[in-house]
């Protein structure tokens, strides 16, 4: 008797979402998408070509004219209403990011939340948007500016943050009446079709807002695209100069956000255990993938001993494994990049550092073949190691320890990143003088992780950021509009004469 074998149902396909509704694209690539936690594929995803970059595009071009002439309050509607959507609804999308990235569920919605910061903030463009008026500059001459959308504006965005980076740009785009096309990072690529759905739903026309997925192909179509105005983009350091670089030479406007290192300068009179409550948080919250993660506490001695030993100890404490399972920390996004981020174990150990804490040996709450790496901890790390170096985006803690303030200040400010930085301490003028000589773009004080809320900007210094212009907050007013400054006089009856002289008021 022969044995049949059980069919094996093919992987669901993640399809572009263009013109309203999703779009398969002509193109057959593919690409694996990973349930982190299982180690297995979960989906495939479609890989745009260029072909289909151009179509969705030309359905953004199409849909600008209407859109940018909607009223204030009709855009105005519409992101309230999808701000309403996201808030009752947010557990569908936190289930979407646990189960493409692996972050545990309170991070996801944790990430939302960040979200929906920025759409409020959206909500209120017609105010935040408003120009100026100069009455009577000359006799019975008037001066006012009014801002207005770009066009079509590109977002690409990374695996860290699949829902909070796009909701960084594409509401505040929208709502100044640019249409957009995301290209969202392939490892997880499902988030973006649900905030296209729910964009949908609250109303927003077709074409308005459009997803293709893929690779560089797709990245250099966005690019080289002459119908796109504007890029955005968060991601690595190599990869953000890349975009800047490119895009910028064919006379587009460029937010590009890269690496990071970021540091904690911690000083003898702080609170130790604030100090190692904030260093487990922020080191290895979200698998330490996030660019604002702290990757490097800066001791001041004597305080390093007492502190690695709080921070061992609640690292201790740590429940690593399936993110549905109400775990402190999930996988990380890929089998390569879990064994990239251990090697720099081995890294550590031939620069003579010590590691305290070695997270290859976790135990997990989860399937074997997930993509695991528990908390680590390093101490006495050399600066000249690529553990300090390199931005690693995982679960490492490195201690550099140093004997004053100014050695660890110089330390911080002789890195080539300058994302996100924190000071702990009790010592208002120390705090003061620190967040005046860092050269660092965001800077807390006794808050390990200072995003800022969505009324200010985000973005860092030196090789953190390309482009003059941060995400979100006032910043990304003025780089989804451009003003238009215009100078109006209305004639009485008894205007006369001629003169062709340059005008001199």
């Amino acid at each position: 008797m022969s044995i049949v074998e059980p069919a094996v149902a093919a992987p669901e396909i993640v399809e572009h979402w263009i013109n309203g509704g999703t779009a398969s694209g002509s193109s057959t690539r593919t690409a694996p998408v990973y349930n982190p936690a299982l180690g297995e594929v979960a989906r495939e995803v479609r890989l745009a070509s260029r072909g289909d970059v151009d179509v969705a595009v030309a359905a953004a071009a199409a849909a600008f004219p209407a859109w940018s002439r909607a009223s204030w309050a009709k855009r105005q509607q519409v992101m309230f209403a999808f701000r309403e959507i996201l808030n009752a609804r947010k557990g569908e999308l936190a289930a979407i990011l646990t189960n493409e990235h692996g972050k545990v569920t309170s991070d996801a919605l944790g990430e939302i939340a960040r979200g929906l910061e920025v759409v409020e903030f959206a909500t209120g463009l017609p105010h935040l948007a408003k120009g100026e008026f100069s009455e009577n500059v000359s006799t019975g001459v008037d001066v006012y500016s009014i801002r207005q959308a770009l066009g079509v504006v590109g977002i690409i965005s990374p695996f860290n943050f699949p829902a909070m980076v796009p909701l960084w740009f594409f509401p505040i785009a929208l709502a100044a009446g640019n249409t957009v096309v995301l290209k969202p990072s392939e490892k997880d690529p499902s988030a973006s079709l649900w905030m296209a759905a729910a964009l949908t739903e609250a109303g927003l026309p077709d074409g308005v807002f459009n997803v293709v997925h893929g690779d560089k192909e797709s990245v250099d179509a966005l690019l080289e695209h002459p119908d796109i105005a504007s890029i955005s983009f968060v991601g690595s350091t190599p990869i953000a100069k890349y975009i800047y670089e490119t895009a910028a030479r064919l006379g587009k406007r460029v937010q590009a956000l890269g690496g990071a290192k970021n540091h904690m300068l911690v000083l003898p009179d702080a609170d130790l255990d604030l100090v190692a409550d904030s260093a487990v948080n922020a080191g290895f919250g979200s698998a330490g993938e996030r660019c604002m993660a702290i990757s490097v506490v800066v001791a001041v001695e004597p305080v390093a001993d007492e502190l690695i030993e709080k921070i061992r100890e609640r690292m201790s404490g740590l429940r690593v494994g399936d993110g549905t399972r109400n775990c402190d920390m999930g996988p990380l996004i890929t089998r390569e990049h879990r064994d990239k981020v251990a090697g720099y174990l081995d890294v550590a150990a031939e620069d003579g550092a010590t590691i305290v804490v070695d997270g290859r040996g976790v135990e997990v709450d989860g399937a074997a073949d997930g993509f695991w790496l528990g908390p680590t901890l390093i101490d006495r790390v050399p600066v000249t190691s690529r553990v300090y170096t390199e931005e690693i985006f995982g679960p490492v803690l490195s201690i550099v320890r140093v004997e004053s303030y100014e050695e660890g200040l110089a330390i911080i400010n002789a890195s080539r990143y300058g994302n996100g930085t924190a000071i702990f301490t009790n010592d208002g003028g120390a705090a003061r003088r620190f967040q005046n000589e860092v050269q660092v773009g965001m800077v807390g004080i006794n808050v390990p992780i200072p995003v800022p809320v969505g009324y200010y900007s985000f973005g860092g210094w030196k090789d953190s950021l390309f482009g003059d212009t941060k995400a979100y907050g006032p910043d990304a007013i003025h780089f989804f509009t451009r003003q238009k400054a215009i100078t109006s006089r209305w004639l009485d009856p008894s205007h006369g004469g001629i003169n062709l002289g340059f005008p001199q008021n």
